[in-house]
């Protein structure tokens, strides 16, 4: 492979603000994969956010540069899979499998797309000190003729449409909106671009903590909500607490630690088939990396408010965001049902339609 950019390359990435900035570029925010996507001739390369090689795990994204993409480029986008109206985030860790067979098998199943945003390099000559508003319009022109499952990212410089976007959008899996100034060369590995994510608050069962790395001081809230069927469904953690505050909850938290595992609703938690019948913390994951999933099981009797951006079935995408104590609730109050449910946008029409540009 020769290119006038050559992987290793850190994608440029965004700042979280508050509110969308005037006099830029707009785009939705994508949930899937950050990929940069080198091809020079039959020859192509992925590679993740952190360079890490993406190649093998996207079989027909590979066949799909080959045919959609110009012969020479290097392309800044996201892998998504999309279908039913919406994106689907969990099909694409199902992805990252040792077995070539189980790859392939999923490739056929629940094919990826590719939706680029950006363009690095085309032909013999690199744009990455050319300006965004230059590279967008080298984008669109370059993959004009670009057929599913390949597609160009709409944009727009309108911000109010932006604002639209905004809500619109989440109905259909993404998570907010990207802005980017205009006279903005491209930074591999920098913050210089500004996105704004959906956030909403949820009251939930704190049911038990890990510890933190550093030592006896609490890691992380293991936090559940009821289902319709009266059982606490393990939803994602909170984590993000100064070391004084860590060390408080220790105390704060002990008189509802519980020796009497077998009572508690996550008891279970060490039986992988359990872990196919309901959410429980400790389970299975091809993410673990050997990293011990233990953690102490507390009576859940207490209540917290969390921040957190979107969900991804039936848990928080990311980490949700500790806001308070709730001693007004009571645990069982907590469900399913308190979350507020995007207004439903069908991504056909998000990737089918004109380039707003």
């Amino acid at each position: 492979m020769d290119l006038p950019v050559m992987p290793p390359v850190s994608p440029m990435l965004a700042k979280l603000v508050t509110e969308i900035p005037a006099g830029m570029q707009y785009e939705a925010k994508w949930d899937g994969f950050r990929v940069i996507v080198f091809r020079d001739g039959a020859e192509v390369e992925l590679t993740s956010r952190t360079t890490k090689p993406l190649t093998r795990y996207f079989p027909e994204v590979v066949a799909a540069v080959r045919e959609e993409l110009p012969p020479r480029c290097v392309v800044d986008g996201e892998i998504v899979i999309a279908h039913d109206g919406r994106l689907h985030f969990e099909e694409l860790l199902e992805r990252i499998h040792p077995a070539d067979s189980r790859v392939r098998t999923l490739a056929a199943r629940t094919p990826a797309s590719l939706v680029a945003f950006d363009l690095l390099a085309l032909g013999g000559d690199s744009l990455l000190p050319e300006s965004q508003a230059a590279r967008r319009e080298a984008l669109v022109a370059a993959l004009r003729t670009a057929r599913p499952p390949v597609h160009t990212a709409p944009a727009t410089t309108d911000q109010e449409l932006a604002r639209t976007w905004f809500t619109r959008f989440e109905g259909a899996g993404l998570d907010g909106v990207v802005a980017k100034p205009l006279h903005l060369p491209y930074r591999p590995g920098e913050r210089a671009m500004f996105k704004v994510k959906h956030a909403r608050t949820a009251d939930c069962v704190v049911a038990g903590y890990r510890l933190h790395k550093s030592g006896p001081v609490v890691g992380s809230l293991l936090l559940g909500l009821y289902d319709e069927a009266g059982q606490l469904q393990h939803v994602g953690v909170c984590a993000s607490f100064p070391m004084a505050r860590r060390r408080a909850l220790v105390a704060e938290l002990e008189p509802l630690r519980t020796d009497d595992v077998a009572a508690h609703p996550w008891g279970a938690w060490t039986d992988e088939e359990a872990h196919a019948a309901r959410r429980m913390p400790g389970g299975p994951s091809r993410w673990s990396g050997g990293k011990d999933l233990s953690w102490l099981p507390l009576r859940p009797e207490r209540v917290c408010e969390v921040a957190y951006d979107h969900m991804e079935g039936s848990r928080f995408r990311h980490t949700a965001q500790f806001r308070r104590w709730r001693p007004d609730r009571t645990p069982l109050s907590c469900t399913y049902a308190q979350l507020a449910e995007p207004v439903g946008y069908d991504l056909a029409d998000l990737l089918g339609g004109p380039d707003a540009a």
